[in-house]
């Protein structure tokens, strides 16, 4: 058994040579580890090797953590294929039935580099492979200098965001262009440092561009804490968003109430309604091509009097109750303070160049990020706020095509309740223009950030559109499960690990990154946090004092619906 094991000398005969001819004789200087196995099968993107556990328990002794690992699941390990290296990730170990010493090993190939004459080190090292080995290839460790070869970022810009598994100096990068201009998603469920991670992307991606344009849906209130300082925050104090900038399908979803059949009539009668308030603006005099959805300045009142002249048409016989519906929907929303942010009537004027200006940050003035608080917005019409925010960033991207460009990224938090994967529910519009952004954003300079904690909630197919993910640990089966089924063959190894995850760690694979990496996020600053952590119930339960004057201002402003 010690001599069949012994893959570093393993006969080559003339046979062996003609069926494989990229294999050479060892060139290379040799590794300072030696071999400890070889390939018995390939596959496309995969191989099974035969590991010897002597050798195994040998090199999990090293003092190198990277040689440690080697051997271990989500470890690494190279192969010799004549002048080069060919890297794989250990997916999966079992014992040999029947050989106590020997482990069989499914590996995921990565890439392939070369090896220094001098220095031994791999060198020029680059994703995807050329060639593939035959079995009986030798297999060895890889080191923590092969590693940091693996894992350096080229010349292209990146953000850092940590250390490299197993390595404790070798640091993740993220490739900005690819991140952002094939959209990415990061997934993880609660308490596993999602928002913090988060916080720490984009304050990455905020110092290295601080004359960017970020918009981020923040529906918590959480983010608020993190950016102020480098951000513009808008809650309902400030957002002051035109409730005429609503298309005709978001109009229907605040103004209509009734269902069925009946909701159709309401609509058709909106429809003719709108028009003729937004046709009454100087601003769509001599405009051929005005629409119900031509984000023209309108008054409430103009739309009420044109219903209540419509209604006025009408014969004895025919029901007013359509009518009736609207106007009364229209005074609701008039004269609740809740919705004052949207529907007050000091929104009339045609604000929409300074809208677009503060929201898009154009320009950024060293603030590139707007966190959009939502938490303050009723409950009825965040969706609908969240899709004129989502349908503004797409339609002045398609719009300032003759312009220089200024790409615009959009990040939502808490995404399955935007692009859910039910189709028959409320909020569609901004379902459509999410999913719209997903399939056709980036054409136009629209980039597309969601993180989520139910990935298996989220729309079939916007998962799929999103180049990079980024995957904290999900506890979830069905989770786990879509997120794999969204991911290339080669990457799926790294995914299987998903569940034993730390906190604040991930797995980063697509486009992002040169080959998928495990990361541990650096710490953030306490002042770049967001407002996320979790209560400490057993320090805050043993406080006590003032309860009777806290209740009072709490109820206070939940009755004033003010903070």
């Amino acid at each position: 058994m010690t001599d069949m094991m012994n893959f570093q000398s393993l006969p080559r005969t003339e046979e062996a040579e003609e069926l494989a001819p990229t294999i050479r004789p060892v060139l290379m200087p040799a590794p300072r580890h030696g071999s400890i196995g070889r390939v018995v099968e390939i596959g496309g993107g995969t191989a099974r090797i035969e590991l010897a556990a002597s050798r195994l328990s040998e090199i999990s002794r090293d003092p190198d953590p990277s040689v440690a690992l080697s051997g271990q699941v989500g470890g690494h390990v190279k192969l010799e294929v004549g002048q080069r290296w060919l890297l794989a990730n250990v997916r999966t170990l079992k014992m040999h039935e029947g050989e106590g010493d020997t482990v069989v090993a499914q590996i995921d190939f990565l890439g392939e580099g070369e090896e220094h004459e001098q220095t031994g080190k791999l060198i020029n090292f680059r994703r995807g492979i050329t060639g593939y080995p035959t079995p009986g290839a030798r297999v060895f460790p890889v080191s923590g200098d092969d590693m940091k070869q693996m894992f350096a970022a080229d010349e292209r810009a990146n953000i850092e965001i940590g250390t490299v598994y197993p390595t404790k100096d070798v640091r993740g990068a993220l490739y900005v262009d690819a991140l952002l201009g094939k959209h990415f998603a990061l997934l993880g469920s609660t308490g596993t440092g999602k928002s913090t991670s988060a916080a720490l992307i984009m304050h990455r991606i905020c110092d290295l561009s601080p004359e960017g344009h970020i918009v981020m849906i923040d529906p918590h209130g959480e983010y608020s804490a993190a950016f102020k300082s480098v951000g513009e925050l808008f809650n309902v104090e400030n957002l002051a968003m035109p409730y005429w900038l609503m298309n005709f399908e978001e109009h229907c979803e605040v103004f209509v109430t009734s269902s069925g059949s009946e909701r159709q009539r309401d609509q058709d009668i909106l429809a003719k309604c709108l028009l003729l308030a937004r046709s009454k603006n100087r601003a769509a005099e001599g405009m051929t091509k005005l629409t119900v959805d031509s984000p023209i300045p309108y008054a409430l009142s103009d739309l009420s009097s044109a219903i209540t002249t419509e209604m006025g048409l009408l014969n004895k016989a025919t029901d007013t109750a359509p009518y009736m519906r609207l106007k009364t929907k229209i005074d609701e929303l008039k004269a609740d303070p809740r919705y004052h942010f949207m529907f007050s009537g000091m929104l009339v004027a045609d604000s929409m160049t300074q809208f677009v200006s503060k929201i898009f940050r154009l320009p950024a003035k060293g603030k590139p990020i707007s966190i959009v608080d939502v938490s303050g917005v009723p409950s009825d019409i965040v969706s609908v706020v969240v899709a004129v925010l989502s349908r503004l960033v797409f339609d002045y991207a398609i719009w300032s095509r003759n312009e220089v460009p200024r790409p615009v990224l959009l990040v939502c938090e808490e995404a399955h309740r935007y692009i859910p994967s039910d189709k028959t529910g409320a909020g569609q519009a901004v379902r459509k223009v999410l999913e719209r952004i997903a399939k056709e954003g980036r054409k136009y300079g629209v980039s597309l950030g969601l993180i989520t904690q139910r990935p298996s909630d989220l729309a079939e197919g916007v998962l799929s559109q999103c180049g990079t993910i980024i995957a904290m640990r999900l506890n979830n089966e069905r989770d786990q499960a879509f997120v794999k089924s969204a991911m290339p063959e080669g990457a799926r190894g790294f995914l299987d690990v998903i569940p034993a995850l730390r906190n604040r760690e991930c797995i980063v694979c697509g486009e992002g990154v040169s080959i998928p990496i495990r990361v541990s996020f650096d710490d953030l600053e306490i002042g770049r946090r967001p407002a996320s952590s979790d209560p400490l119930f057993s320090e805050l339960w043993r406080q006590t004092g003032d309860e009777e004057a806290m209740v009072s201002r709490v109820v206070r402003r939940w009755r004033s619906q003010g903070r």
